[in-house]
């Protein structure tokens, strides 16, 4: 597999992101509120979660890279580019010959909402291997960001759990958001089952309203359900209330946020986006999570 080596960003940075996991393309429609099969026409847009967090966190200002695998086709190389293009370190990424880059088409719903369909079979990010882990850009890192979708299928959730050794073995901040993705996985208990496979391993989680309701099986509303996810080693848990706003947790001190009043057209990213944020911030003063 051939290895990128010309990353925009390269040499070491004091609050480096590095991000792992998938970055494919997002064929969402062009007219909102129709299904799949009545939608007239596609646009084609850069996805997946991690990459889009890497980006966000180089627009606001900060510093980060991507890790991951894309298929050595057009549209592998033209999501590394927009990687570049975005002032994303991509010495993490490799193309693989013999699979392609993943894609997604997006229903959007007349609210904003989202809902998908991959084409993975296997796509070129699920076949990155420990063996090909850039584990020097992983120990520069301040933070190491990353999903649950890395961890469906092997080899990539064994590059996935390398990846997260080496970051605590070198003292680095893990950050989680598990961005379920149901359709990916064989069944929800394998999906539940898989996202808290590893939940003990973050320093800070995010999670949406329903992914807490779906984790916990309860109430999202309900602070008892919410703390069920809090651990002993946790700086923050972050839980998104869409339109509401966010609430935060920490070991000594909690609150909430509200949101913003805004003419919802697509929520596709927004998550990634409020991370992204978080990210450069505490890359810059750690410190947030203590009084």
């Amino acid at each position: 597999m051939a290895p990128l080596g010309d990353g925009s960003a390269s040499g070491a940075s004091p609050n480096l992101v590095v991000s792992f996991g998938e970055m494919l393309i997002d064929f969402v429609p062009d007219v909102a509120g129709l299904s799949l099969a009545e939608s007239g026409g596609f646009v084609k847009a850069p996805g997946g979660a991690p990459a889009n967090v890497a980006c966000a966190i180089s627009k606001l200002g900060g510093s980060s890279a991507f890790l991951g695998k894309f298929g050595d086709d057009e549209f592998g190389h033209m999501l590394v580019n927009i990687l570049k293009q975005n002032g994303v370190n991509a010495e993490g990424c490799l193309f693989d010959q013999h699979a392609r880059t993943a894609l997604a088409f997006v229903t959007l719903k007349k609210n904003g909402e989202r809902e998908f369909m991959f084409y993975r079979n296997p796509s070129a990010d699920m076949l990155l291997t420990e063996a090909e882990l850039n584990l020097d850009l992983i120990r520069r890192a301040k933070i190491f960001h990353y999903g649950s979708i890395s961890l469906i299928s092997e080899p990539c959730r064994g590059a996935h759990l390398a990846a997260m050794r080496a970051a605590k073995a070198a003292g680095i901040l893990c950050s989680y958001d598990p961005n379920v993705r149901l359709p990916l996985w064989p069944s929800e208990e394998a999906a539940r089952a898989g996202i808290l496979s590893i939940w003990k391993e973050a320093d800070f989680i995010k999670v949406s309203d329903d992914e807490v309701a779906f984790l916990t099986q309860g109430d999202a509303t309900d602070e008892k359900n919410v703390l069920s996810l809090w651990f002993d080693g946790l700086k923050l848990l972050i839980v998104t209330d869409g339109d509401k706003g966010c609430r935060y947790f920490t070991k000594d001190f909690k609150g909430s946020v509200p949101g913003y009043k805004v003419n919802t057209i697509d929520t596709t990213g927004a998550g990634d986006a409020f991370v992204g944020s978080l990210l450069v911030n505490v890359a810059k003063d750690d410190s947030i999570f203590h009084v």
